[in-house]
């Protein structure tokens, strides 16, 4: 308990940082919306509606930095993110709300797909090395990481959706479908398949390779040597001494990929046109959309400190030195 409760004070910590730098960093990038239409426009709006679009946009505050740092505070605690710059007049909550589930649907579900499989290629690749299925695996794994993932995608798009006609180019539905209907579900998991086979064939391999090292190490200790000693059948040592041990480090590293859920989803989601959270940074990078900018880094930053905070839960769960408070 002494340990969750050292973490969860970290956690609100590093939460009250992020926030007080999502609130600073937006506003350290040069140029703003207005400046941004004038440019487009060149110059040719009248005054007297550049100052109602700054007002509108809410770019009129004259309070001090401070101040606007306190307003901002309390408006996130009461979920209140202001209304978006770049689809003015809808408010962030409302976007992100639409958004969020098609990010988590799509890119979180994968990620969780790449780490069982690649963890489970790699504890085979690990555990029955000598033979030629589990000796190809690393190669194709390390040729599969290091592929550019966004040319994976533009070759999934063009052989499969455009020459092929297989799949959707772009978009999450078609249009005209009653919600949740069977024809809706058919439609979502048609234009989900591509941006699912990219993340799951690209990320897999990482996960395969992590693995495989992991159980190689574990598989090196000599408390295995002294368990093969002990004549402990390969299904009892594989369960009990080599899994579980191999499996603790990657939960780190698993737990900062669900974290990176949000940031991670940006290149999906631009090259398949896929209207969750990463497409929706992208248009407010783009448009210099500071409300939806800052609603989306919290959301990320938020998500990363959860996603941490459950793997120490676990590992201390599946540890008990953790537990023990032994080690940190």
């Amino acid at each position: 308990m002494p340990y969750l409760l050292r973490k969860l004070g970290l956690l609100v910590f590093t939460l009250w940082v992020a926030v007080t730098l999502n609130f600073i960093l937006p506003r350290l990038v040069p140029g703003d919306p207005i400046g941004a239409m004038l440019a487009k426009y060149q110059g040719k709006l009248d005054p007297q509606a550049v100052a109602a679009l700054t007002q509108a946009y809410g770019l009129d505050q004259k309070d001090s930095v401070f101040a606007q740092y306190l307003t901002y505070l309390g408006d996130m605690l009461r979920g209140d993110f202001g209304r978006s710059i770049g689809q003015f007049p809808t408010p962030v909550s409302e976007i992100i709300a639409q958004a969020a589930p098609w990010t988590i649907g799509l890119v979180g579900l994968t990620t969780l797909l790449a780490f069982l499989i690649g963890s489970a290629l790699g504890l085979y690749s690990a555990w029955r090395r000598g033979g030629v299925i589990a000796d190809s695996l690393p190669p194709i794994a390390l040729f599969l990481n290091s592929m550019p993932y966004f040319w994976f995608a533009l070759l999934l798009l063009y052989l499969l959706a455009f020459r092929a006609s297989l799949f959707p180019l772009s978009g999450n539905l078609d249009p005209f479908l009653t919600t949740f209907s069977s024809e809706w579900w058919s439609s979502m998991l048609r234009h989900a398949a591509l941006p699912a086979l990219t993340i799951v064939v690209t990320a897999a391999g990482g996960w395969l390779i992590t693995m495989r090292n992991n159980v190689m190490s574990v598989m090196s200790e000599d408390y295995i040597a002294f368990a093969r000693a002990k004549g402990l059948s390969e299904r009892r040592l594989l369960n009990r001494y080599v899994l579980r041990n191999a499996l603790l480090p990657s939960f780190t590293a698993f737990g900062m990929a669900l974290g990176f859920v949000v940031g991670g989803s940006i290149l999906t989601e631009t090259v398949f046109s896929y209207p969750g959270l990463g497409l929706q940074l992208y248009n407010a990078v783009t448009n210099l959309d500071y409300p939806l900018m800052q609603a989306i880094f919290l959301f990320i930053a938020l998500a990363v400190l959860l996603a941490n905070f459950l793997v120490d839960a676990l590992y201390a769960l599946l540890d008990p030195r953790v537990r023990d408070g032994k080690t940190a």
